[in-house]
C-alpha cells in the first residue's frame, strides 16, 4: 500500500488513521467515579481548576463549555464523564503499538491514569514506551503506575490510593478483550 495519496497529480502524503478507542467498562467508570465524586456545581479542584461533574475540567470560571444543564444531575454528570474519556480512550489507544493487548479491565485502568494525568503527560510516559517495546504489560504497569503519585513534587495520599486502586483493576480477571483494536 502507498505511503501517499495522488489528487489531481500531486503526491500527498497519507494522513494517519487513527483508531477509535473502546469505552471504559464498568469497572472503569466506578473507579474514576470514586477518586472523582460526583459535583453539581463548579468547584475548584483544590489546585486551582474550575471543575464540575465526575472531574470535568473547566475551560472558564463558569463552565460555559458545558451544555448540560447546571446544577449537573448525576445522570448529566456521568454523560459528561463519557463525552470527556472519548479524547483520553483514543489517545491511550493511539499511543500504544499494535502489539500491546489489554484485557477491558487493564485499558480501564489505564485509560483513568490517563484521565488524571492528561494526555501529554501519558503519551511520553516511560509506561508507554516500555509497553511499546514488548515489555510485560502487569511489569510495566506494576513499575510505573505508583510513580505517578505527586502532584507539585509532593507525594499525595489520595494519588497514591488511586494507583493503587487501578493496579487493583489492572490485575483483576477479565474475558474480554479491549487493545488492540481494529482501524
Amino acid at each position: 500500500m502507498s505511503s501517499s495519496l495522488k489528487f489531481l497529480g500531486v503526491f500527498l502524503p497519507a494522513l494517519a488513521v487513527a483508531c477509535t478507542g473502546p469505552p471504559v467498562n464498568q469497572n472503569g467508570l466506578n473507579l474514576i467515579k470514586s477518586f472523582e465524586s460526583f459535583q453539581p456545581s463548579v468547584y475548584d479542584d483544590g489546585f486551582g481548576n474550575p471543575t464540575i461533574g465526575y472531574g470535568h475540567l473547566c475551560g472558564d470560571a463558569t463552565c460555559s463549555e458545558v451544555t448540560y444543564p447546571k446544577p449537573l444531575s448525576e445522570a448529566d454528570a456521568s454523560r459528561l464523564l463519557a463525552d470527556d474519556l472519548v479524547s483520553y480512550q483514543d489517545a491511550l489507544t493511539n499511543a500504544l503499538a499494535d502489539p500491546v493487548t489489554l484485557n477491558d479491565n487493564q485499558y480501564a485502568a489505564l485509560v483513568s491514569w490517563t484521565f488524571n494525568i492528561g494526555n501529554g503527560n501519558m503519551q511520553k510516559s516511560d509506561l508507554v514506551a516500555r509497553m511499546n517495546k514488548g515489555e510485560n504489560v502487569a511489569t510495566v504497569a506494576h513499575d510505573e503506575l505508583p510513580q505517578w503519585n505527586k502532584a507539585n513534587g509532593q507525594v499525595v495520599n489520595g494519588l497514591t490510593r488511586r494507583r493503587k486502586a487501578e493496579l487493583d483493576l489492572f490485575d483483576a480477571p477479565a474475558i474480554y478483550g479491549a487493545l488492540p483494536v481494529p482501524c
